[in-house]
């Protein structure tokens, strides 16, 4: 694995370049430290997000590939991993990691889309450090997966809440209400319900604090993470439905 490209919080204070007249979207805020960047076209408007982190960035999906986001990713360090969470996310993801040498960390069952790069597969989950866990959550496709964050920023040295960025696994509604979504494209929904189980098991109220969506974040008028993580999982409508 490569070594991750120096990186300090303490100091580097990104600057996000000027995009061209009315045409590029710039990346936004999410948290300290979080970036969300604009829909990506190639990806059926999916949102990917940038982690800024001492141990090393951390890319989730592909957001649209152009000089602006090359710009400041590179201003905030660089990228040490970049994370498919599902097929539906994959674009240009030769020419972000030549340019970035990041090393591709995506699900067994869907690496064989990607021949001739640097991947790293992984079967159930799969540990970046401590603080970042990647978990196989198959359903909406067959190596869908979600990205869990353990953010320290939230509550000082002792680390309490975290993020867990969903892909298309979980995504906010018309309504702006988190749900399980089943479209034409789900690969498998008793699978995709499976999956959320095994979330409701895997965290609690005191270690999930926020859920990134991969899409449909116009929906959250505004907003860009879903606050009161768990209680939403809890919350949501796990029927069947065959």
């Amino acid at each position: 694995m490569n070594s991750p490209p120096p990186n300090n919080l303490d100091s580097i204070k990104p600057t996000i370049p000027k995009p061209p007249q009315g045409a590029l979207k710039p990346p936004k805020a999410v948290f300290d430290g979080i970036y969300a960047f604009a829909p990506n076209r190639e990806t059926l408007g999916g949102t990917a997000y940038l982690i800024v982190e001492k141990f090393g960035n951390v890319l989730i999906d592909c957001p649209p590939w152009h000089e602006v986001n090359q710009e400041f990713i590179n201003s905030c360090g660089g990228v040490r991993w970049l994370i498919i969470t599902h097929r539906g996310a994959i674009a240009k993801v030769d020419l972000i990691q030549k340019a970035l040498s990041c090393d591709v960390s995506i699900q067994e069952q869907e690496a064989y889309l990607l021949p001739g790069l640097n991947v790293v597969s992984f079967q159930k989950e799969q540990f970046l450090h401590e603080d970042l866990k990647v978990i196989w959550t198959p359903g909406h496709s067959p190596g869908s997966a979600c990205l869990y964050y353990r953010h320290r920023g939230f509550s000082g040295a002792q680390p309490k809440g975290g993020i867990l960025f969903t892909g298309r696994h979980l995504l906010p509604n018309s309504n702006g209400e988190l749900a399980i979504i089943r479209n034409s494209k789900t690969f498998h929904w008793l699978r995709q319900i499976n999956s959320v189980h095994l979330l409701l098991k895997e965290f609690n109220s005191e270690v999930l604090s926020y859920i990134c969506p991969g899409g449909n974040i116009g929906f959250l008028r505004g907003q860009l993470s879903i606050d009161r993580a768990y209680e939403r999982l809890l919350e949501l409508d796990l029927a069947t439905k065959s």
